[in-house]
């Protein structure tokens, strides 16, 4: 066997030369917006250069962080949402859940993912760079966005929704929305995602699907359907700016969780990989 038929490898091959990759996640620092029904992330320096100098003069730096699972960027496991004492597939919340973690859907079966990833982009199909506080994306939403882009998901595809509310997440009090709202998928759109088969929706913000102003997390059905009824994941706080930016709808996608074990959540870092 040549040299050549050894580094041969078809999935390699496939992959562009110097692909770009677009980040898809917000960066993690101190104060960053976060849901009152999560502990915030905090990070500080535990050790400085110069607390502790080795012999031949190094030194080194490191840092305590907390988190909590449903902070920044992030993937909901099948654990996170029960509907009346049910997780999906008719696990027992309750039992699922003693000793501290789940038993059964735990963040640490939250698989990987490199898939095609949809970019739908509902903001702009609306001609706005963001949707109202409040709004709820529907499912003819969708479907424009699907057609404006030329990119319609398919099963095994991660749908992402643009509304443009990430263009507030420096500004705490406006991204979280409590006065005006924050948009997002309604249940209708969810049932639309679901009905194409999509292994995970994400959106750029806090909570994925339409919150109403001065409702607050009251209550939340379009994770019950996607993450309780059809075993869905959810990804939120993406950033999606830039991959808008792009014009591209249709890439391939790449994300890894961390294996928390008996989490309900992970922080991710997805990407974006074009040509």
């Amino acid at each position: 066997m040549t040299s050549d038929q050894h580094s041969h490898d078809p999935l390699l091959d496939a992959l562009p030369a110097d692909p770009r990759i677009v980040e898809l996640g917000q960066p993690l620092f101190t104060g960053m917006p976060c849901s009152p029904n999560h502990p915030g992330f905090r990070m500080v320096l535990a050790r400085r250069h110069g607390d502790m100098t080795r012999p031949d003069g190094g030194s080194a730096a490191n840092e305590t962080i907390i988190t909590g699972g449903h902070v920044g960027t992030h993937i909901d496991a099948l654990s996170h949402v029960s509907h009346n004492g049910k997780l999906h597939g008719g696990v027992d919340a309750a039992e699922a859940q003693t000793g501290g973690a789940f038993s059964a859907h735990g963040a640490e079966h939250t698989p990987a993912m490199v898939t095609r990833g949809v970019l739908l982009d509902v903001a702009a199909a609306h001609g706005t760079d963001t949707l109202p506080g409040g709004y709820g994306v529907t499912a003819a939403d969708l479907q424009s966005a699907a057609h404006a882009g030329g990119a319609e998901p398919r099963p095994g595809d991660v749908a992402l929704v643009r509304t443009g509310w990430a263009r507030h997440f420096d500004d705490a009090t406006a991204y979280l929305g409590k006065e005006s709202g924050v948009p997002g998928i309604t249940e209708e759109a969810g049932a639309w995602l679901a009905a194409r088969g999509v292994r995970a929706v994400g959106s750029d913000t806090t909570a994925c699907e339409q919150i109403q102003p001065g409702r607050g997390h009251s209550v939340l059905p379009v994770h019950r359907l996607l993450l309780v009824e059809h075993g869905i994941y959810i990804m939120e706080h993406l950033a999606l700016e830039d991959i808008a930016a792009t014009g591209r709808h249709a890439f391939l996608f790449v994300v890894a969780p961390l294996r928390i074990v008996g989490g309900t959540g992970s922080p991710v870092r997805p990407v974006a990989v074009l040509p």
